[in-house]
């Protein structure tokens, strides 16, 4: 997100732009994202946000973004009608989604799928991949980058915080208080399989397993039974057996499959699934609080708030992702958050 924001900053003509990183640049949670890409969301506000980010994404390509798609899985009567109500909304939206049959997927299980939606332009990427990207066109840009830097120490006119689940601390430095907490979330990658080329993102509407192909290995993902509130990044290892039954379930050509590689990372949760975007204090703006949607829709909202920054008119309405929002309670919940 910093990167992203320091890049649109330089290209709409700003100088002196400083990204700064406490480590290193896609140090933090954004390394260890899932990389993930779609359009497909419960509230019109997130529809749009990552309708103006696939554009960037699509002109990146391989390999750092492949349009594989996201395929949704819904098995009870009940997930396939939200389903449905969810897929009306993006199609009205201008999202290519639609219903389809899934066993065009080679080797999944579908009979106990009652239906299924797949939008073609969503996909996966790699999240370090792209943020280096990005530096690397802020850099020819002007923009100077400190690793190893806190962004507090920085004598700046004006200050973005787009720290993740940090934000709140450097938020706190200048006396405002954001409503973000950590989320411990873990991924799990098997060992080397035979795996299609075009192998969408696969998930299931109810439970929320998901998984997606990484070179020749799977990287699965799913919601811990009970929120994992906090900073300490751990795997909770006694959930392992449980994910793998539901990729051998559902993916029977991954039936050999273990895991070879697991890892957590955090998400930066605010109370409705929204960030926070915008000005928060005097010469102080907020980018956080994505909820774990904040790698897909960096480019967006760099744009958006780089503008906004700049006294331009935002390309995006930010409106909906004001701070002052919590103060008579969010209204626009967002559900799908994986």
């Amino acid at each position: 997100m910093g990167a992203s924001i320091a890049f649109h900053l330089a290209s709409l003509g700003a100088r002196d732009v400083v990204l700064a990183d406490r480590q290193g640049i896609a140090a933090g949670a954004t390394s260890k994202a899932m990389g993930g890409v779609r359009q497909q969301f419960s509230t019109a506000a997130e529809v749009r946000l990552a309708q103006a980010s696939i554009r960037f994404f699509e002109e990146l390509g391989p390999p750092l973004f492949e349009q594989v798609g996201y395929l949704f899985l819904a098995t009870t009567e009940k997930g396939l009608a939200e389903l449905e109500e969810r897929r009306e909304l993006q199609a009205q939206l201008g999202v290519p989604v639609e219903a389809v049959d899934p066993s065009f997927v080679q080797g999944l299980r579908t009979d106990d799928v009652l239906g299924a939606v797949n939008c073609p332009t969503d996909g996966v990427a790699d999240p370090a991949a792209v943020t280096r990207e990005l530096v690397r066109r802020a850099l020819k840009l002007g923009v100077e980058v400190r690793e190893g830097t806190d962004a507090a120490t920085i004598d700046a006119d004006v200050l973005v915080i787009a720290c993740g689940p940090w934000s709140a601390e450097l938020a706190a430095a200048r006396g405002v208080e954001l409503p973000i907490r950590p989320l411990c979330r873990q991924l799990l990658e098997t060992g080397p399989l035979e795996l299609p080329q075009g192998l969408p993102m696969v998930l299931e509407a109810e439970t929320g397993f998901h998984f997606r192909r990484r070179g020749d290995k799977l990287v699965l993902a799913m919601a811990d039974p009970e929120p994992r509130w906090g900073f300490e990044e751990q795997v909770d290892e006694t959930l392992i057996e449980d994910r793998l039954a539901r990729l051998h379930h559902r993916y029977p050509r991954a039936a050999g499959a273990e895991i070879e590689r697991s890892w957590a990372g955090l998400y930066d949760m605010t109370p409705d699934a929204h960030p926070i975007l915008g000005e928060v204090a005097d010469g102080v703006y907020a980018a956080c609080g994505f909820s774990g949607h904040g790698f897909m829709q960096s480019p967006a909202v760099g744009r958006a708030l780089a503008e906004e920054i700049l006294g331009e008119s935002p390309s995006l309405d930010l409106g909906p992702y004001r701070l002052d929002r919590f103060e008579g309670g969010a209204t626009f919940p967002e559900t799908l958050v994986l």
